[in-house]
């Protein structure tokens, strides 16, 4: 039933003007709605926010939506209409804060999740292989919006961006920490970041490209910090059990 009603929401756009035909889709489904609507609501406002993403430096290519295709996955019988969907948002970035305050709500307690939502968005902005201030900015603003810090959204950048930052900021720890505090975050991060884990939690297995980018910094931030003060990494660290 759900994804019958995002089909014929979809078609209806057809007649009707981009902005209110994408505001009566995410009107429909409210910011509570119910238990069996609850993949669709999420899945446009994912959609809308991938898409918007690709207009957020002034051109939407088609390498873009071609990552967004990777990273989310849908039954194949409505990947037409989520494409309809996409080039719909892609017109604009207007609204685009309204569908991540949507997902946040979705997603209320569930910081992993949003984190990998981001990191979903992280494969769209980069695909083209720069990522435009315009993009930075907007990525910047949703990880504001669903209640994420400054040093988790840098953490989540570093996977897709390479700056001249301190591979403490990665970690998230002071360049001061003892040994055996680095050693045991990083351990942490690891941990946190494994599949099996990520698995567990509810993340959806399209979104654990990002997260095993986001590992790979971790990792070679750690390796950094280690070399920086005289050490060997340690190449095969398991996440504890």
């Amino acid at each position: 039933m759900a994804w019958q009603f995002l089909k014929n929401a979809v078609a209806a756009t057809y007649e009707g003007g981009l902005r209110p035909a994408l505001d009566r889709l995410r009107g429909a489904f409210g910011f509570e709605p119910a238990h069996g609507q609850c993949r669709v609501a999420f899945t446009i406002a994912v959609v809308a926010l991938a898409a918007k993403i690709s207009k957020a430096d002034g051109v939407s290519l088609p390498i873009e939506a071609q990552a967004f295709e990777r990273q989310f996955s849908v039954p194949p019988s409505e990947q037409a209409h989520v494409r309809r969907l996409y080039e719909l948002a892609s017109q604009d970035v207007a609204g685009y804060e309204a569908y991540a305050a949507q997902v946040a709500r979705l997603l209320e307690g569930q910081p992993d999740l949003k984190i990998s939502v981001l990191e979903c968005l992280f494969h769209v902005a980069s695909a083209d292989g720069v990522l435009h201030p315009d993009e930075d900015s907007y990525l910047a603003r949703v990880a504001e919006i669903f209640g994420l810090t400054t040093k988790e959204f840098r953490c989540v950048r570093r996977g897709f961006v390479i700056d001249a930052d301190s591979p403490y900021d990665v970690l998230n720890i002071s360049p001061a920490a003892s040994d055996k505090e680095i050693k045991a975050r990083y351990r942490d991060l690891v941990k946190s970041h494994h599949p099996d884990a990520l698995i567990s939690m509810g993340v959806p297995p399209e979104f654990l490209a990002g997260a095993e980018r986001r590992l790979s910094a971790i990792t070679s931030a750690y390796e950094a910090i280690l070399a920086d003060r005289g050490q060997r990494a340690e190449r095969a660290l398991e996440p504890s059990t």
